[in-house]
């Protein structure tokens, strides 16, 4: 028969606790293949408390203690580096309170899509990378989240939260370790204490019942043993994880001071060109320069070449004239001719000498001129080269904040 309520032994005492322990264990977390966490299951041959049913029928449900909005992003399983957008669009991201649990989560729901689905354990970091940026890395689901905000007092409302929720999560954990542990002593010292009376008159079907509680009391301090062990094993993927994030900024940084270096070649290399395009352009003056002279002087020269060849007709005329004595009377005249042609010819010359002057006045205003267009052109190519300046500074810098 069962004890009466007013007279009861201390092994049924420590039955009922031994009960009492294991309906705790009789409902677990549950943990798909892809990280994401439902509420609970069942453990495999045993049936629900009367406590985890209430539970399951809403009388205790997750509830949202904090929203905001955000860009959701993943890290690249292949490379870890990059970051892969999760939406398309800012999407709402919340903090969730399991009461049945006692945990949270950070869930966010792009359409039917469940984008992030993490459990927040004393373990994780938020780490903020810019000023709307930030990011943590989740074991369980082995990837690392990333979201960005509009602006910088979202991203610290949402840094303090995952702080204040890190921190009730790690006295949650404590709470709880210490329950079992209390729990454990309690009916252990609970089932030592029985007197020997009670053991004398209860030896038959109660030592039976006190094993089979024994026994299940005894696995479930295995599982407990069993989720310590899986909470090291996430500890280290947590740390293995921080590594890699590590290694992935420090090679980051290793790229953004190649891009200095390269940036610095560039700019060195762009002054030589500069200074190659001045010895070049100062070149070709001096080049244009040479061609007029000696364009001016070929002419010189042809008009020279012309008159001494009629210099030279005249002389032999003239020897030929000196040889016939009786003719040289009716000849002065014709020579007087000559000296008046002479005459024009030299003020023929003179007026080419001036229309040269004016040519070389005409060629000195066209080179101004063009020094002037030279110059408005070194102007305009300075322009653009300060222009490629500014545009390699913004893509340096848009890497450096990458």
């Amino acid at each position: 028969m069962m004890p009466s309520m007013r007279f009861q032994p201390a092994w049924w005492v420590a039955s009922r606790k031994r009960r009492r322990l294991l309906s705790s264990f009789d409902w677990e977390p549950w943990t798909g293949r892809d990280g994401s966490s439902g509420n609970h299951r069942r453990r495999e041959g045993k049936a629900p408390s009367a406590a985890c049913s209430r539970r399951l029928r809403g009388e205790l449900r997750e509830q949202p203690i904090f929203t905001t909005r955000a860009h959701v992003f993943q890290i690249d399983p292949n490379t870890k580096k990059n970051w892969m957008p999760a939406s398309k669009q800012a999407v709402t991201v919340s903090y969730f309170y399991d009461v049945t649990r006692n945990s949270y989560r950070i869930i966010s729901v792009d359409g039917a899509k469940v984008i992030i689905n993490s459990t927040i354990t004393p373990n994780m970091t938020f780490t903020k990378t810019s000023q709307k940026f930030g990011q943590w890395a989740d074991s369980r689901a082995n990837t690392v989240f990333g979201l960005g905000f509009s602006s910088e007092q979202q991203l610290t409302k949402f840094a303090e939260k995952f702080q204040e929720v890190k921190e009730a999560a790690k006295i949650a954990k404590d709470k709880t370790q210490e329950k079992i542990e209390t729990s454990s002593d309690h009916s252990q010292a609970s089932s030592v204490n029985g007197t020997d009376d009670e053991k004398a008159s209860h030896t038959g079907p109660a030592n039976t019942h006190l094993k089979s509680e024994n026994d299940k009391l005894k696995i479930a301090l295995t599982q407990s043993a069993a989720n310590v062990k899986k909470w090291e094993i996430e500890l280290q993927t947590l740390r293995e994880s921080n590594a890699r994030l590590t290694t992935a900024l420090q090679e980051s940084a290793a790229s953004v001071e190649q891009w200095k270096r390269q940036f610095s070649i560039c700019r060195d290399e762009n002054d030589r060109l500069r200074n190659k395009i001045d010895e070049l352009e100062e070149q070709c003056s001096e080049i244009n320069r040479e061609k007029e002279k000696n364009t001016q002087l070929k002419r010189r020269i042809e008009e020279l070449e012309a008159e001494l060849r009629e210099k030279e007709t005249e002389l032999k005329d003239l020897r030929k004239q000196s040889e016939i004595i009786p003719q040289l009377m009716s000849e002065c005249e014709y020579v007087s001719e000559k000296l008046e042609a002479a005459e024009r010819d030299n003020q023929n010359l003179e007026d080419k000498v001036r229309s040269l002057k004016t040519d070389i006045e005409e060629s000195k205003y066209r080179q101004r001129h063009l020094k002037v267009e030279l110059k408005s052109f070194l102007e305009v190519l300075d322009g653009k080269i300060d222009d490629l300046h500014d545009f390699r500074r913004g893509l340096s810098k848009l890497g450096t904040d990458n």
